[in-house]
């Protein structure tokens, strides 16, 4: 596939690295010449130096013959100007773009369409993480949670801890605690060592365990591999971006949120807009303002700045006040694996939710949504399946007899709204929505041809 890649910041690099190895012709854009270079020394891509929104350089870039635009610079407008001269200039059959204005998203349906503004997939980075957090509020102790088909499945990440009943025990011994419920261990990260799960592998305490199951038996799970924390009441939230803010709207009908902005204006405006939200005009690194606010009784400290710094400094000073879990927002990459699991519990990246969201458009086949894991190095991806036994590599076939690349599993199945945790006798059917699991992403493309049907399936 031809891509177009316009930005080189963080998302853009990240994507270009995803799909670079995947057999994809990839032209990046940009203004920025030395950080262009540094790329092209480090992938097999091209690189075009110049304005995005310009056509000369769109020109230049291949846009006459590219399969896809992707327009992830730092400004809405200037992608918005990109995939409309990607229609209206070179007939590029699919765009998307990155748009994080909250206006123009409150327009979206009006605004994003053939007859305006041309833009086949809209990307907000902001939403992504909202909901990310929202989702991991509503499951204490996860790590990431990950729904697909239609929320009906879920893959999630938590950490073992002494106290879980299967901690000691073997995976086999899973069937024996929940007779009722169909569950997959599908990885362990024991000492930043993946381990192939087995029946014969026994869960010890600090194990990163990944798990697939029924949306709703996620709890009922988790709580085999940790004492199940209490429903968190009690939310402080710092920031007023549109994060923060977003956060606060989805949380305070449920939660008792109180916020924290350093900026009176900002704080002024976000009293206004949320309605049972109690806002404070302060410094998060504040003890006396912590103290008097009752740190000491926070469920989650969520740090939701755009400073990288200053969230990560107010987290560890929440911990050692009293907060019971510590959220931040980190946009550099190289500080995640750095501070995730030791004072602050959870690191949230809008480049991973933003790549994970990218790659389920870009990706070859009928693909439903993409879920990057484990911080980019793992992935899961929802197909439908098309075909028959005649031109599909894997309909009418049982799943221990499909070869799959080492690594990867066929994890789940929503087969007419009954959700299946697969096991080698399962047969695959068309239709159904398959959930594939991938512990190396150099082997995306191979899982992408075996359930992409033959040509001459029609």
């Amino acid at each position: 596939m031809k891509i177009i890649i316009l930005g080189a910041g963080q998302v853009g690099t990240t994507l270009a690295a995803n799909l670079v190895s995947e057999d994809n012709d990839i032209t990046l854009v940009d203004n920025e010449s030395q950080h262009l270079q540094n790329l092209q020394d480090k992938h097999d891509l091209r690189v075009v130096k110049g304005s995005p929104s310009s056509p000369k350089v769109l020109r230049d870039a291949g846009a006459a013959d590219a399969d896809l635009m992707v327009a992830v610079t730092a400004s809405d407008e200037i992608n918005m100007i990109a995939c409309q001269l990607g229609y209206t200039l070179f007939n590029t059959p699919t765009r998307i773009a990155r748009i994080r204005n909250a206006e123009y998203l409150r327009e979206k349906d009006k605004l994003f369409n053939d007859e305006n503004v041309p833009i086949d997939h809209l990307i907000s980075p902001e939403n992504l993480v909202t909901d990310e957090i929202t989702r991991l509020i509503a499951y204490p102790g996860a790590l990431q949670v990950a729904h697909f088909a239609n929320n009906r499945i879920s893959i999630v990440v938590v950490k073992a801890y002494y106290g879980g009943p299967l901690v000691g025990y073997a995976l086999s011994a899973f069937k024996e605690h929940m007779p009722h419920i169909d569950c997959r261990i599908i990885s362990i990260l024991r000492n930043d060592r993946l381990i192939r799960p087995q029946g014969s592998t026994i869960i010890e305490a600090g194990d990163e365990i990944t798990f697939i199951c029924a949306t709703e038996h996620i709890k009922a799970v988790m709580s085999e591999l940790q004492r199940l924390e209490k429903t968190y009441k009690r939310i402080m939230i710092v920031g007023s971006g549109n994060i923060a803010s977003g956060v606060a709207k989805q949380l305070e009908d449920k939660y008792q949120v109180k916020l924290i902005e350093r900026d009176g204006e900002k704080a002024k405006v976000l009293a206004e807009r949320l309605s049972k939200t109690l806002v404070f005009h302060g410094d998060a690194s504040d003890q006396n303002l912590l103290f008097e606010e009752h740190i000491e009784s926070v469920d989650v400290f969520l740090s939701l700045s755009a400073d990288d710094e200053a969230n990560i400094m107010s987290a560890l000073l929440a911990k050692r006040l009293g907060a019971k879990k510590a959220m931040v927002l980190i946009q550099r990459m190289a500080y995640i694996n750095l501070i995730q699991g030791g004072t602050i519990d959870i690191a949230v990246s809008p480049q991973q939710a933003t790549i994970s969201a990218l790659l389920g458009h870009v990706r070859k086949g009928d693909i439903k949504s993409v879920a990057s894991l484990r911080h980019g190095t793992a992935e899961a991806i929802e197909l439908v399946v098309h075909g028959d036994a005649t031109t599909s590599n894997v309909v009418g076939r049982q799943i221990g007899d499909i070869k799959l690349p080492v690594g990867a599993m066929i994890a789940a199945i929503l087969r007419k709204n009954e959700v299946i945790i697969t096991r080698r006798q399962v047969v695959i059917e068309e239709g159904d929505n398959v959930i594939v699991y991938i512990n190396d992403k150099k082997s995306v493309s191979e899982i992408e041809k075996l359930f992409q049907p033959s040509a001459f399936f029609i």
